[in-house]
C-alpha cells in the first residue's frame, strides 16, 4: 500500500502514536486496563540513540539506493535467479492424496505402505453398466468379466455374489454343540413322528408336534462373514430400479500413485471403447468409478480449480493496480517483483519437495497478492516523495528506508506466523507455513533488489509517476469525517463486534470429508450408489497378522469389541480366510451326515408347508463337503491374497459407519486399533479411510497450538523491529479483533471449520498485522498528523487488503469445496479487518486521545488532533 506524505500546516497535531513511547509501566497497565492509550509529542524520543530498527532502515535504504544506481547488475542477478527458479518449479506436480498429508513416522503410514507392498491399492476400479433390462445387464457382466479380468493390470473381476458356495456349506460355519442340537431336535421329530403312527400308541396329553425350525440358531450365526458377503437379493450386483449392474475391478498397482490409477483407467476406458454394447439394449451404456477413477477425476478439478484461480488472481491485480496506479509502467514495476519472487519460492518447492499438495497448490495466487501489497506502498512512497520535489534516488532511498522497513516487519511477521504452521505434523498445514514464509522474504529481497532498478531505468528516460491526491476521493473524506464523529463510530463498531464475538462459541467443526467432495462429478455421484447394492462398504481397513493362527486372535478380539459397544459399535463385521474355512470340519461332516441321513427319514407331506423348503434346503446343506481356502470363490479369496498370491495374516474390517463421515471414522478407528495379542504384541487395523481419522485428530490437536504460536510470533517479531511492546500490541489490535469477529460471523452466517480451511486463522493474524504496522508507523513520524496520515496511509492499506483478499477471493469460484471453503472463509476475514482498521482502530485511538488529554496528559499547546483537523478541512 503507497502512502504519500504531506506537510500539515502551521499548528498541526503531533504524532498520536508518540505518546507510546513515553509513558511508564504503571501508566501502561493502567492504560491498558482501562483499554486506554495516548499520543504525545515526543519527537526527541525518535532522534535519539539509533535503535535497532533505525539500523535496519537505514541499510535497507542503502541497498535500495545501490540497485538504483547500478539497475543492471540487479537485473541481471534476478533474471539468472528467476531461470533457476524457473527450471525447477517446471519439474513439480500436484499430490492430492490424503495419504501423503501424514508424516512418514506414524504408524499408520508405515502400516499402509506395507498393506500397498503386500496387497497393491485398496479400492477397485468399478465398471457400471447403465440403462438396460435386468438379463441384458446380467449378459454384459458374464460377457465382460472374463475379458476385463485379461487385462494386465487387472488382478480379478468380482461380478457375483458367493451366495451358491456359502449357502451350500452354511452349516459348517455352525458350531459342533449347536449341530447336535439341531440333530436332537430331528430326532425328536422323527420319534413324534413315529408314534403318530403307530396305531397302538396313545398319547396322553395334546402335546404340539416337535418343531423342525432352527430359526434360533440360524439368528445366532446371523452377520457373519460368509452371510454378509453372500449378500441378498441377486446373485449379481444388480439395481433393477435403477437398471444398472456393476463389476468390481481389482488393481495390481495403488490408487496412490496417480499414474498408475490413469494407466488401469485408460486401460479399462480403452477396452470399453472397442465393445459393441449395442446388443444389449438401446440407450445401453457403460460409467466408471471407484477409488482409482474418483482421485484422477478430482485431481482434474483441483488442478483446474488452481489453474483458474492464479489466472484470476492475476488479472485481477493487474486490474486493480491499473485502477490505483492509472499507470502501465506502474502496474509493471508492481508485478515484475512479484512475478520474480513466485518464480524464486516455487524453485525452491520443486528442489525441496517435488510436489504441490491441496494446500500449497494455491500458494502462488495469494502469494502473489501479498506481495502486491509491498509493491503499492514503495510505489505509492515513491511517488509521493518524487511529487514534492526529491529527485530519483533520494525517494527510492527514503522511500525504502521508512516504508520499505515497514513492508519488511510486515513480511518477517507474516512468514513467523506461516512458520507457526510447521510445528503441526500434518504436513499439509507444515509445508504450507514453510512455503508460505519462504515466499513472504523472498517478495521483499525481489522488491529491493528489482524496483529500485527499474525505476532507476525509468527515471532516466524520463518517466516519472503521477501522484494521487490524497486530499480527494472517499477516504480523505472519511479522514475528515471520522474526528468529528469517533465517539459515536467507536460505540458502533465496539457493540458490534461484541456482539459477534459472543458468537464464537456456536462455530463446529465439520467432520464430514463428503461435503469437500465436488459431487457435480459423475464418478462421486455413481460412488455413492456402490455400498447400496454391494450391501456392505466397498472398502474394508485390514489388520496384518504375521501368522494364520494370529488371524483367529484377532478376528475374536474386533467381535469380542463390536459386541461390548452393542447398538453403539462402529463394526459392522469382520472377516477373515481362517474365519471362512472353519474349524473341526470332519467332525462337523459326520454330524451333517446324520443329520442328512434323518431328514431323508421324515415325510415332507407330514411337515407343515412353511417348513418344508427348510427342510429340503437343509438336505443340501447336510451333503456339502467340507473344503479349503483354495476352494474358496476366487472372488473372496483373493481379498486375502497378497500380490504374489500368498494368503493369510489378513484381517477385513468392515465398518457400520460412513467412513467419509470424519466423527465416525475416529470412533471406528478406536475400535479397531492397539488390540493386544495374547504373545503380548499389538495389531491395528490400517487403510486409507483411517488416514482421515489421523488428520482429524492431528488438527484438533495442533489447531489451538497454531493459532497461539502464531500470535506469539506476531508479537515477538513486532516487538523485536519495532522496538517496544505496546506499540506491538497497539499495532496488533485491529488483526486479533479481527479474528475474533470473523468467528462470531461464521456462526451467524451457519459456516463451519474443516480440516482445510482451519488454516485460515493463522495466515490472517500474519496478513492482515501490517495495516496496524503501517498506520501506526506513520502515525509515529515527526510532523505527521491524524488527517493527512489517515487520507494517504488508509489508501494504500485498502489497496493491500483487497489485493491480499485477491488470491483467496479466486478460490471463491474453485468447483472443490475445500478450496472454495478457504476462499468465502479468508475473504470474509479480510472484510472483517478493513471495517476494523479503517474506522473501528481509527475512532479507537481518537476516542483514547480525547482521554489523555482530557487527564492533561498531554502538553499544555499541543491542539486536539480534531480540532487541527478540523481548521484544515
Amino acid at each position: 500500500m503507497s502512502g504519500w506524505q504531506w506537510r500539515p500546516a502551521e499548528g498541526s497535531a503531533p504524532p498520536l502514536l508518540s505518546v507510546w513511547v513515553s509513558l511508564t509501566p504503571a501508566e501502561s497497565l493502567d492504560m491498558l486496563g482501562g483499554f486506554h492509550c495516548a499520543f504525545l509529542d515526543k519527537r526527541a524520543d525518535f532522534m535519539s540513540d539509533k535503535r535497532l530498527s533505525e539500523r535496519f532502515e537505514t541499510a535497507i535504504g542503502a541497498l535500495a539506493a545501490r540497485n538504483h544506481r547500478k539497475p543492471w547488475q540487479a537485473l541481471l542477478l534476478a533474471a539468472v535467479l528467476v531461470a533457476v527458479g524457473s527450471y525447477f518449479s517446471g519439474k513439480l506436480t500436484l499430490n492430492a492424496d490424503l495419504t501423503a498429508l501424514l508424516p512418514r513416522s506414524f504408524t499408520s503410514v508405515q502400516d499402509l505402505e506395507k498393506l500397498r507392498q503386500r496387497f497393491g491399492g485398496q479400492g477397485n476400479v468399478v465398471v457400471a453398466g447403465l440403462g438396460a433390462e435386468p438379463e441384458a445387464l446380467k449378459r454384459f457382466a458374464d460377457d465382460m468379466a472374463p475379458r476385463l479380468a485379461q487385462l494386465s493390470e487387472v488382478r480379478y473381476v468380482n461380478y457375483q455374489r458367493p451366495r451358491p458356495f456359502f449357502e451350500e456349506h452354511a452349516l459348517y460355519y455352525v458350531d459342533v454343540p449347536d449341530l447336535k442340537t439341531i440333530l436332537e431336535r430331528i430326532d425328536a421329530r422323527i420319534r413324534w413322528e413315529k408314534e403318530q403312527a403307530n396305531p397302538l400308541f396313545v398319547r396322553l396329553d395334546e402335546d404340539p408336534a416337535p418343531p423342525v425350525d432352527f430359526s434360533d440358531i440360524e439368528q445366532k450365526y446371523t452377520g457373519g462373514a460368509s452371510q454378509r458377503l453372500s449378500g441378498e437379493g441377486d446373485l449379481y450386483y444388480l439395481d433393477p430400479q435403477e437398471r444398472m449392474v456393476v463389476l468390481l475391478l481389482k488393481p495390481k498397482g495403488s490408487s496412490a500413485d496417480l499414474n498408475y490409477a490413469k494407466k488401469v483407467v485408460g486401460q479399462v476406458e480403452e477396452f470399453l471403447a472397442h465393445q459393441d454394447l449395442s446388443k444389449y439394449g438401446p440407450g445401453f451404456t457403460t460409467a466408471i468409478t471407484g477409488n482409482y477413477k474418483k482421485k484422477i477425476d478430482q485431481q482434474k478439478v483441483i488442478t483446474g480449480d488452481l489453474g483458474r484461480a492464479s489466472g484470476i488472481a492475476l488479472a485481477l491485480l493487474v486490474l486493480y493496480l491499473a485502477f490505483h496506479f492509472r499507470s502501465a509502467w506502474s502496474v509493471a514495476f508492481t508485478m515484475a517483483p512479484v512475478v520474480a519472487s513466485l518464480s524464486w519460492t516455487y524453485g525452491f518447492v520443486g528442489a525441496v519437495y517435488g510436489q504441490v499438495n491441496l494446500l500449497t497448490g494455491f500458494l502462488g495466487a495469494v502469494l502473489g497478492g501479498l506481495g502486491v501489497e509491498h509493491g503499492i506502498h514503495l510505489l505509492g512512497r515513491y511517488a509521493t516523495l518524487r511529487s514534492e520535489g526529491q529527485d530519483s534516488l533520494a525517494a527510492v532511498r527514503e522511500s525504502f528506508r521508512h516504508t520499505g522497513f515497514s513492508a519488511l516487519i510486515a513480511a518477517v511477521v507474516a512468514a513467523l506466523t506461516f512458520l507457526s504452521l510447521s510445528i503441526s505434523e500434518f504436513i499439509a498445514f507444515r509445508e504450507f507455513g514453510v512455503i508460505a514464509a519462504i515466499g513472504m522474504i523472498l517478495s521483499i529481497v525481489s522488491y529491493v533488489l528489482i524496483l529500485p532498478a527499474m525505476l532507476g531505468l525509468a527515471s532516466r528516460l524520463g518517466w516519472k509517476p503521477g501522484v494521487h491526491e490524497a486530499s480527494a476521493g472517499p477516504l480523505a473524506l472519511l479522514a475528515r469525517w471520522l474526528p468529528q464523529h469517533y465517539r459515536a463510530v467507536a460505540i458502533v463498531v465496539g457493540v458490534g463486534m461484541v456482539a459477534l464475538i459472543s458468537q464464537a462459541w456456536r462455530v463446529s467443526f465439520n467432520y464430514d470429508s463428503t461435503k469437500l467432495d465436488d459431487v457435480t462429478l459423475p464418478s462421486v455421484r455413481l460412488d455413492r450408489r456402490m455400498d447400496k447394492i454391494l450391501g456392505y462398504s466397498q472398502s474394508p481397513v485390514v489388520v496384518l497378522t504375521d501368522t494364520h493362527a494370529m488371524e483367529r486372535e484377532v478376528v475374536r478380539e474386533l467381535q469380542a469389541r463390536k459386541e461390548k459397544q452393542g447398538k453403539n459399535s462402529t463394526i459392522d463385521f469382520v472377516g477373515s480366510v481362517a474365519d471362512l474355512v472353519p474349524q473341526h470340519q470332519q467332525e462337523k461332516q459326520s454330524i451333517l451326515q446324520a443329520i442328512h441321513q434323518r431328514l431323508e427319514r421324515l415325510d415332507p407331506q407330514r411337515l407343515p408347508e412353511d417348513v418344508r423348503p427348510n427342510v429340503e434346503r437343509a438336505l443340501k446343506m447336510s451333503s456339502a463337503k467340507p473344503f479349503q481356502r483354495d476352494t474358496l470363490p476366487e472372488a473372496v479369496r483373493r481379498q486375502f491374497e497378497g500380490m504374489n498370491g500368498d494368503s493369510g495374516g489378513v484381517v477385513l474390517v468392515y465398518a457400520a459407519v460412513n467412513l467419509a463421515d470424519g466423527a465416525g471414522t475416529r470412533r471406528f478407528a478406536k475400535e479397531v486399533r492397539g488390540m493386544q495379542m495374547p504373545d503380548g504384541s499389538r495389531v491395528s487395523a490400517t487403510g486409507e479411510s483411517l488416514i482421515l481419522a489421523d488428520i482429524l485428530d492431528m488438527v484438533a490437536h495442533d489447531g489451538p497450538e497454531i493459532l497461539g504460536a502464531a500470535v506469539l510470533s506476531v508479537l515477538l517479531a513486532m516487538w523485536v523491529t519495532l522496538g517496544r511492546l505496546r506499540t506491538a500490541l497497539i499495532c496488533m489490535m485491529p488483526t486479533l479483533v479481527s479474528v475474533a469477529g470473523l468467528v462470531g460471523l461464521m456462526a451467524l452466517l451457519d459456516l463451519q471449520f474443516n480440516y482445510l480451511n482451519l488454516v485460515v486463522l493463522p495466515v490472517l493474524v500474519g496478513t492482515t498485522v501490517d495495516a496496524g504496522v503501517h498506520l501506526v508507523q506513520r502515525l509515529s513520524e515527526p510532523d505527521s498528523d491524524f488527517i493527512t496520515v489517515y487520507a494517504e496511509t488508509g489508501r494504500a492499506i485498502t489497496g493491500g487488503l483487497l489485493t491480499s483478499a485477491i488470491g483467496f477471493l479466486a478460490l471463491i469460484l474453485a468447483r472443490h469445496p475445500g478450496l472454495n471453503s478457504i476462499g468465502t472463509l479468508a475473504n470474509l476475514g479480510f472484510g472483517v479487518n478493513i471495517l476494523i482498521v479503517l474506522v473501528g482502530f481509527p475512532a479507537f485511538l481518537l476516542l483514547v486521545e480525547r482521554w489523555r488529554r482530557k487527564h492533561h496528559v498531554v502538553e499544555e499547546g499541543a491542539p486536539p488532533a480534531e480540532e487541527s483537523a478540523a481548521g484544515r478541512g
